[in-house]
């Protein structure tokens, strides 16, 4: 994990490694998370810049690799999951968020964006099934209460150096 961290610097700066926060778009010169669609959000929810530039310290960078690790547990990666869809950061993932998500997994392309009524139709059949206090959003709870009925969920939120 160090020496990926240290390669997304310049030469000259890798002996300080430890020290020196990357920019994010350095960091979105991974493999790993050049393709993902929440790259950007991932930046956000893991990186601690106080100029909220989403630049990572060799910290963030292993707390975002013990999230996206196969030895995180469920809960660990469902709570991220949830912050990485919240794209307001209100805490719930309201209309706007799910709308976000739907298009982030579908693509931003005019072909594959969905028409208005099939956006309404899915984001309300989303909150059908996962809105158990029936209050219009989904909160932690909720949202983790659907991952635990996905058995495949904590395989696949996963990076591999």
């Amino acid at each position: 994990a160090y020496k990926r961290f240290s390669e997304l610097l310049p030469k000259e700066q890798r002996e300080n490694a430890c020290s020196l926060r990357v920019p994010k778009s350095q960091i979105l010169t991974l493999p790993e998370l050049r393709a993902n669609p929440f790259q950007h959000r991932i930046c956000r929810v893991f990186s601690t810049s106080e100029d909220g530039d989403d630049s990572m310290s060799f910290e963030d960078f292993l707390d975002m690799l013990n999230v996206f690790s196969d030895s995180a547990t469920s809960d660990v990666k469902s709570h991220y999951a949830f912050r990485i869809f919240d794209f307001d950061e209100d805490g719930t993932l309201d209309r706007g968020d799910l709308e976000k998500l739907v298009n982030c997994l579908t693509g931003q392309g005019e072909e594959a964006r969905l028409s208005g009524a099939e956006m309404e139709q899915l984001i309300h059949n989303i909150l059908e099934e996962s809105d158990i206090d029936k209050d219009g959003t989904i909160n932690l709870a909720e949202f983790q209460h659907v991952i635990s009925r996905s058995p495949d969920f904590a395989s696949s939120f996963k990076i591999v150096l």
